[in-house]
């Protein structure tokens, strides 16, 4: 064969793009074994990525390489004629073509792609494993859907391209689609780079879905595809005339794969499409294991979804995903059988059951340790892409009751854990719908739960209203009649309303002492403690402070231990002890960065970040606010970014400073009035007094003004870098530099003029439903438009958004 051409492969048609380690990994496999299989679903570019590493191993074989196709093979026996037709073999009579083959090959140094396998897996494998024993020169490089399962095969499992992070064009997904969009006649600029990141993820990173998507920019705007990409099996049809059919559509692609699978197989599929995040074997048990399927099917099954590529697997946590372009072909699937109800149903069922027995597991159940209440809170936080499925689901099928139940066991969808307090979201919706027949026993319930959620927004009265309503309703459940006097004391404290935040403080811990309930007790021994120390009781704040550390010990949640050592950290502060005080704080932080609580990590960072500027160690607390700010504007509350800006106060006048100091008070004044609490305090009277008499009168009024109309995040930013003396615009735009600025522009320009409209009407704390009403639209126009914001800004609560929308002077009328 010396003098035979050196192999068959194509021409590449387009730039290929990215993989450069994958390749580089598999040409050193090969060096190592003798066949190796490249398994993904349809679309993953398995046949590019196999073409390419043929191209670069083709001059280390003597004989070179050689393409066998076999996607427009039928029949078994085709795989042995085409590979007679890419050898030019005859059949000679009385000799089978494979004995023909083994003698052409048997003394060859060449490698043989075998692409699209795995509609023809058996006969594949047993040519391949034939040539592998008979032919010691031969190597095989396959491609398939899954595995030929023969000896020696190493299996390499295609991943989908990277996907976008801090610098969206740096990744190789966002580089194709580029690329394609280059080769449509389509130029995009930096402007276009945080639509195509957001494609590009709704996309998976898959190759045939991006290069299709490219396709629509003759027509479409990056923007404009993601956000009709739902429907992406409608709108990715217009690919390659001249390639394959299976690649010309997206639903073509995954129809192939579909249409290979058993039909016990199709209907685990279909019924896995509810499950919207990550899930385990446990999950996929209970929801799936329905008729015709058993639990050991399932679990025989799930594995072959696994070995044909539609189903990831994440073996080193035994969890499970489907590729979102999957889920929605099987979702669809599901849409036409007559079995969706059913599971749906099923699948809220299920979730009620899991977060039933997690929220008694985190907060409820006696003696477990923080070890064991955090394994609860983090099985719960996996489970929030399917509670917000089942959540949907509730309100689209008028399940409102079953919605209530699920979402008063959420600790995910709360602030507690780092949440964005979304569970007001969800409540808000379902409490909006007709109640009838909702026992009034739950709406009570649900009102107490939400008032949690809106406490941890910073909506001070709707939490103190939706707190009394609850409490007014609720008999039957102890720990959330508990938890709805302290959040109405928590909300009366801050609203400046102490002997009522007293009272109910005193109904919590009664309530909660009479039920052997620790963790509200915590709650409401803090309330007490503020009380005391308010009423200038020192060792009485100090008892009930370590009583509720105690209390906090005792039950172990990571949450109630951070809220008990940070007021210990608070009590000790105020005596003078400064060194206990950052023991304290910083033993929070540890338990406030296991559970993601952002927010009040970001209050602790403040805190700490206070007391080293008045030890003097300037430079630590510039680090300790700086990390405080960022974590604060990350979360968007505007709590934290209150209690950074006191804390930069007090670095600024630390270091004579005090026009920096005013104008960080009077920042931190505007947002507590935003809250709903009294815009002044001592400290701020003592620091105007002070600055007055070093500034002067009439300079310290302007900077007051100054401070109290600038955005609170402009205000952070420049008294942490001391340029307190450079003039501010209301309304500017915040930024460290010109590049800042600029990002911050690009990212304003992103926004239409109805969802600026509407990121303004949040900085109110409107629901969708007063929003609506205002603009004259519907909620669901609201929602969707939200969506949007977030999606455009990458931020993931409404919170976020207001924060964003306030610091860049966005009108709220």
């Amino acid at each position: 064969m010396a003098d035979a051409p050196r192999h068959n492969l194509p021409a590449e048609p387009n730039r290929f793009v990215g993989r450069d380690r994958d390749i580089d990994d598999l040409c050193g496999m090969f060096e190592e074994t003798r066949v190796v299989t490249l398994c993904g679903v349809g679309g993953i570019g398995k046949t590019r990525l196999a073409l390419r590493l043929a191209s670069r191993l083709a001059p280390a074989f003597a004989d070179g390489a050689w393409l066998v196709e076999l996607a427009e093979i039928t029949r078994p026996e085709g795989v042995l004629h085409q590979l007679a037709e890419v050898f030019r073999l005859e059949r000679e009579p009385g000799r089978s073509m494979l004995d023909t083959l083994v003698s052409r090959l048997a003394d060859a140094e060449c490698l043989l792609v075998l692409d699209n396998c795995e509609h023809l897996i058996e006969p594949a494998a047993e040519v391949a494993a034939t040539l592998l024993a008979s032919c010691p020169g031969v190597k095989i490089l396959a491609t398939s859907r899954e595995a030929l399962r023969i000896a020696g095969e190493l299996i390499w499992h295609v991943p989908p391209l990277d996907l976008p992070g801090d610098d969206p064009a740096e990744a190789d997904s966002v580089r194709l689609f580029l690329s394609r969009a280059r080769a449509a006649g389509t130029h995009l600029g930096g402007d276009a780079l945080p639509d195509v990141a957001r494609l590009c993820r709704a996309l998976d990173g898959l190759p045939l879905a991006l290069e299709l998507a490219a396709a629509r920019t003759r027509m479409l705007s990056p923007g404009q595809i993601a956000d009709r990409i739902d429907d992406r099996f409608a709108l990715l049809t217009s690919g390659d005339r001249t390639a394959p059919a299976r690649q010309r559509t997206l639903a073509a692609a995954v129809e192939w794969s579909h249409d290979l699978l058993s039909g016990a197989e199709k209907t685990l599929l279909r019924r896995l499409s509810v499950l919207a995040g990550g899930f385990d074997l446990d999950l996929v048990e209970r929801v799936c294991a329905e008729p015709p399927l058993t639990e050991t099917d399932v679990i025989t099954l799930l594995g072959a979804l696994v070995d044909k590529s539609l189903v990831v697997c994440d073996e080193g946590r035994g969890r499970f995903r489907l590729l979102e372009t999957i889920r929605h072909f099987a979702a669809e699937r599901l849409a036409d059988s007559d079995e969706q109800r059913q599971v749906r149903d099923l699948h809220l069922r299920v979730l009620c059951k899991l977060q039933e027995k997690a929220f008694e597991a985190e907060f409820v159940a006696p003696g477990l340790t923080w070890q064991e209440r955090l394994a609860a809170h983090n099985g719960s936080r996996e489970r929030l892409d399917d509670q917000r499925a089942a959540l949907e689901w509730a309100l689209r099928s008028g399940q409102v009751a079953m919605g209530l139940r699920l979402c008063i066991r959420s600790s995910g969808l709360l602030s507690m854990g780092g949440g964005s307090g979304e569970i007001v979201g969800w409540m808000e919706r379902l409490l909006a719908q007709d109640l009838p027949l909702v026992p009034t026993e739950l709406v009570a319930l649900a009102k107490g739960y939400l008032s949690y959620g809106l406490l941890a927004r910073d909506e001070l009265s709707g939490g103190l209203a939706a707190a009394l309503e609850g409490v007014a309703g609720m008999a039957g459940d102890p720990f959330l009649l508990a938890a709805s006097h302290a959040v109405a004391a928590g909300a009366l404290l801050r609203m400046g309303r102490p002997e009522e935040a007293a009272e109910h403080a005193g109904e919590a811990l009664t309530v909660a002492r009479a039920h052997r309930d620790l963790l509200n007790q915590v709650s409401a021994l803090v309330e007490l403690s503020i009380d005391a120390l308010r009423r200038g009781r020192p060792r009485e704040a100090q008892r009930h402070a370590e009583e509720a550390h105690a209390a906090a010990t005792g039950h172990g949640h990571p949450w109630s231990l951070a809220m008990a050592c940070s007021h210990l950290g608070l009590v000790a502060e105020l005596r003078g002890d400064l060194e206990s005080a950052d023991e304290h704080y910083e033993a929070a932080i540890d338990w406030l960065r296991a559970i993601g609580n952002l927010g009040e990590l970001a209050e602790c960072l403040a805190r700490t970040g206070r007391l080293a500027a008045i030890r003097g160690d300037f430079g630590a607390a510039r680090q300790r606010l700086g990390e405080a700010l960022s974590v604060a504007r990350h979360c968007g509350l505007r709590q934290p970014m209150t209690r950074c800006l006191i804390a930069l106060s007090t670095l600024a006048e630390s270091q004579g400073d005090y026009e920096g100091a005013v104008l960080a008070s009077a920042a931190a004044a505007t947002l507590r009035e935003s809250m709903g609490q009294k815009p002044g305090s001592v400290r701020a009277d003592e620091l105007l007094s002070r600055a007055k008499t070093k500034l002067g009168e009439g300079r310290t009024t302007s900077l007051w003004s100054r401070g109290r109309v600038t955005p609170p995040g402009e205000v952070a930013a420049v008294v942490l870098e001391g340029r307190a003396d450079e003039p501010l615009a209301p309304g500017h735009v915040p930024g460290h530099a010109a590049g800042h600025v600029q990002v911050e522009a690009v990212r304003l320009s992103l926004l239409t003029a109805r969802e600026q409209e509407i990121a303004g009407l949040l900085t109110r704390g409107l629901s969708n439903k007063a929003i609506a009403e205002e603009l004259v639209i519907s909620p669901a126009t609201v929602a969707r438009h939200i969506a949007n914001i977030m999606e455009k800004l990458g931020y993931t609560s409404r919170a976020q958004i207001a924060v964003w929308a306030a610091d860049h002077g966005m009108p709220s009328a």
